[in-house]
This record gives structure tokens, sequence and C-alpha cells, in this order.
């Protein structure tokens, strides 16, 4: 490695780590502030600590496989939305208002992610590269496995009309399998450049040293300023005069969402859009799972007894919408494949459930047609030898 190429990896870790320290010290000292500044300082904090994870996880592909890789990064990138859910949670074992929060907060960060970050992706690599489709691994076969599975498992919350503690163990089961499994394959040299490559090029021993200082450092600094993050812009928007509803379901997520968002928006302008896509498909295992078992557990320490969370009306149809966009989305993806026609339907439809609440009901419908619409004509395809059925491999 040329001494520029070191200089420059050193140089962009340590804007990174500025970037993030204002907020970290922000957060950990307590200093009153107007909400707006907060937003921004925290902000930019989460910016940072993207920065760090993004560079440690394709360092870590060195070490583990990428899916491991990637899942780690999904799991740690996503730490704020698990913070700022878990107290909504905590909150409704005194104040049920809060269970209604909790489930919004949740339902949101789902839906966000497959409605904004999946297109995001798909239009930096068609305006970069004039990609018209983003190509998954075969190894991500798995991924879509498992999210099936839990997306089939949703379905059965708005009829039951509760999330309790039995789902929580059926799910966590769900990623525990998912995980095993991604450990166990193959790791492959990935092509490292910038700051990774600067950690890759390290002895074995201080890689994984200098890896795992960054990962956790940036989920340290992640954890401490997701909930000032998120409570500051809830109030900015407050003071806008924003619906609190509203900015509990969109506006806190996509800002506890920010890692995520960009870690897979780095990936993707660099061109691992197949990485960026595979990390997309990774959190909304993650928060399909882990973060839906989560609600019903820390809901039931707060009461100091098992309980569960009730779904109302409006809940279990929230719910419900929320399934029938993860099982549109993996049937898009049963061909390992994901284009702008695809990705632009996945956004126009999440925009106008978003500008129009009232239509629920009317968009989970229309989700549920164009599923059975594009499994008819993946069985044509199929049919006709234009293209292989994905092979599933347990």
């Amino acid at each position: 490695m040329s001494h520029t190429t070191r200089n420059s990896g050193l140089l962009w870790i340590a804007l990174a780590a500025c970037a993030m320290l204002p907020g970290v010290l922000l957060a950990v000292a307590g200093l009153s502030a107007p909400d707006p500044l907060k937003a921004l300082v925290f902000g930019l904090a989460i910016i940072g600590a993207a920065f760090l994870l993004s560079w440690a996880a394709e360092a870590a592909q060195l070490d583990f496989s990428q899916g491991l890789a990637l899942a780690l990064l999904a799991l740690i990138a996503i730490l704020p939305e698990y913070v700022v859910d878990a107290n909504f949670a905590w909150l409704a074992a005194e104040d049920p208002a809060y269970g209604s929060y909790a489930l919004a907060n949740m339902t949101g960060a789902n839906r966000l992610l497959i409605g904004i970050a999946w297109p995001l992706v798909v239009g930096i690599a068609w305006l970069r590269f004039r990609r018209r489709h983003i190509e998954l691994e075969p190894g991500h076969r798995l991924e879509l496995v498992v999210l099936l599975a839990a997306t089939i498992y949703a379905f059965t919350l708005p009829l039951k009309g509760t999330l309790s503690l039995i789902d929580m163990v059926v799910l966590v089961s769900m990623f525990g399998f998912y995980m095993w499994r991604v450990a166990r394959m193959p790791a492959e040299p990935p092509h490292l450049v910038g700051p990774a490559q600067l950690i890759g090029a390290l002895t074995p021993s201080s890689r994984r040293l200098a890896t795992a200082a960054l990962a956790l450092g940036a989920a340290a600094g992640v954890i401490l300023v997701a909930k000032p993050f998120a409570k500051a812009l809830v109030n900015t928007g407050v003071a806008l005069g924003i619906d609190e509803f509203l900015l509990v379901q969109w506006l806190a997520p996509l800002a506890s969402e920010a890692p995520e968002f960009v870690v897979v928006a780095l990936f993707a302008w660099r061109g691992a859009t197949s990485a960026a896509l595979g990390t997309l498909v990774s959190s909304k295992i993650n928060q399909w799972t882990l973060l839906v078992a989560m609600l019903p557990l820390v809901y039931s320490i707060a009461r100091g007894q098992p309980d569960a969370l009730i779904l109302d009306a409006r809940q279990s149809e929230e719910v419900l919408l929320t399934a029938a966009q993860s099982l549109f989305a993996v049937t898009l993806l049963l061909n390992l494949r994901l284009g702008v026609l695809a990705a632009g339907t996945l956004f126009l439809l999440f925009v106008i459930q978003m500008v129009f609440p009232d239509t629920r009901l009317t968009v989970t419908a229309l989700y549920g047609a164009l599923t059975v619409l594009n499994l008819a004509r993946l069985a044509l395809e199929w049919r006709q030898g234009r293209q292989a059925p994905v092979e599933i491999r347990l």
C-alpha cells in the first residue's frame, strides 16, 4: 500500500470520528440546546458512525462470510431503531397510548426500509452506472426464505389481535436459524478500497482488533445519540405543527434508520450494489423478527409479568399492510434481481399510503394483487424457459 493511500485512509477515518464526537459529547453531557441544533449535531454523529460501520463491515469480510458480515452490519446499523422502539414499549406499561406508538414506529420502520431504501439503492445504481437492475448473489437465497417465513407469520398477528411472548419465541427462533446458517458460509476475499483497504492490509490480529474497535465504537456512538436524535427531531416537527402520530410512524423511524441508509448508499455509490441490497434484505429480516419480538419482551419486563401488546383495528391494519408490502417485495426478488420498474412501484405505493393514510386497506389489496400478478409472470417465464426457477437450499 502506498504512503498516499495510507494517509488518505487515516484521514477519512479521522473525519468520520470527528463528525461523531460532538454528538456523543452532547448526549453524554446532557447539555441544553435548541432542538433543531441537537437534531443537526446528532444527525452528523450518526452519519460519521455509519461511515465507520461500513468500513468495518467491508474489512470483516476477510474473516467472515459476506452474508455474516452484512448481517452483523445490518444489526448494528439499525440499533437506533431498537433503542427508540424499546423506549415506546417500556412506556406503554404505564400509558397504553405508547403501545400504539411502539407499533406505529415498528411498522413505519419496516415499510420505510422497503419503500425508500430498496428503491434508493436501485436509483443510485441507475444514476451512477446506468444499471437497470441489481443482481443478488445466490447466497442471498437464504435471506429470502427467512424473510418469507417471517412475513407469512406476520399475517397471523392481525388475526390474533395481540403481539405476545409466544410470537417473540417464534420470531427469535427464525432469526437464530438465519444467523446460524450465514455463519457457516465460507468467507471470500473482498475487493477493498479506501479506509477498508487500510484496515485489510494489517496483520490478521491487528486487522481484527481495528475492525472490532471501529464497529464497537460506532455502535456505542449510535446507541448514545439515537434516542436524543429521534426526540429532537420529533420535537422539531411538533413545533412546526406536524401530527405527533405521523412523526412517530415516519419521522422518528427515518431518523433512527439514518445509519442504515447512509451505509447502503455508500455501498451503492462505490458499485457494491449487490452488497447494498443484501444488507437491506438482512436489515428487513432483523426488523421483521428481532424488532417485532423485542416489543412484547420489553413490555412484559416493564409490567413485571408476562403480558401481550393489544392490537386495535388501526394497528391490525398497519401490520397487515406491512406484511403485504413485505410479501410483494419477496416475490420481486425471487429471480434474485430488483429492477428500476419494480423499485419504482415499491416507492410509489409507499408514498401513496404515507401521504394518504386512509388508503391502508386499498394499498394492502394492491400489494396482494400485484403479488399474484408477479408470481404468475414468473411462472410463465419459468415455463417458457426464459429463466430458471430459484432453487432454495437451506
